[in-house]
């Protein structure tokens, strides 16, 4: 099977099990995912799995990041913050949807790696930052929208201070094991509020607000 036939087959897969609206299915179908696993991999790539990128990292299931995407609700105005970079592809689905997005990776491999690959591929409104995910990125709040893609055991108070009023949270909250993903909203007026959307796995994310290793 081609590349873009097993591609084809994922988003029509992920449309029948209703993982996304099309607005997101449209941002996957434009992003070619075996460009953001390892060689040895790619004939995964369109396959509804988590794939290793080294470093104890993964890029998440295709279900997962269609699901997260939805959640965020990313508009074509929106600043985005990513926390955790990884292998970048959710950064590409990211920049398919808003119109800045900054992404925050602390492995310098990744950071270099993401950085020519999104740029290869001509993501010019992605932004990708070597820090601390779980500290955001002070110098561009607020943001519209803050994604993270690992999981911490608590919502990190400085990814709080950096969401703007009218602004919504995507973040997987729990143990090292499983977690539970959350909507965080912060409402006109300021006051935050929380939406459970179910049990996931996500690799730790380590930090000063998150895990210390």
């Amino acid at each position: 099977m081609g590349w873009e036939t097993a591609h084809t087959k994922l988003v029509q897969q992920l449309r029948r099990e209703g993982a996304a609206g099309e607005r997101v299915l449209a941002a996957l179908a434009r992003v070619p995912r075996d460009m953001f696993v390892d060689e040895a991999q790619r004939h995964l790539a369109f396959e509804d799995t988590a794939l290793s990128i080294g470093w104890g990292q993964t890029i998440s299931q295709p279900t997962v990041v269609a699901t997260m995407t939805e959640a965020l609700d990313v508009g074509p105005a929106h600043r985005v913050l990513e926390a955790g970079t990884g292998s970048g592809y959710q950064a590409a689905v990211l920049a398919e949807l808003a119109g800045v997005v900054i992404t925050v990776e602390r492995n310098p491999e990744l950071v270099a790696r993401s950085r020519r690959l999104l740029g290869y591929l001509g993501y010019r409104n992605v932004t990708v930052v070597d820090g601390d995910g779980t500290l955001g990125w002070p110098d561009g709040a607020p943001y519209d929208r803050i994604v993270v893609t690992a999981a911490p055991p608590t919502v990190p108070p400085a990814l709080l201070d950096q969401l703007a009023d009218g602004g919504q949270m995507v973040i997987p909250v729990g143990g090292r094991r499983e977690q539970q993903l959350v909507v965080v909203s912060r409402d006109a007026g300021g006051r935050l509020s929380e939406r459970p959307l179910g049990r996931v796995q996500f690799v730790p994310l380590i930090g000063a607000q998150g895990w210390l290793d």
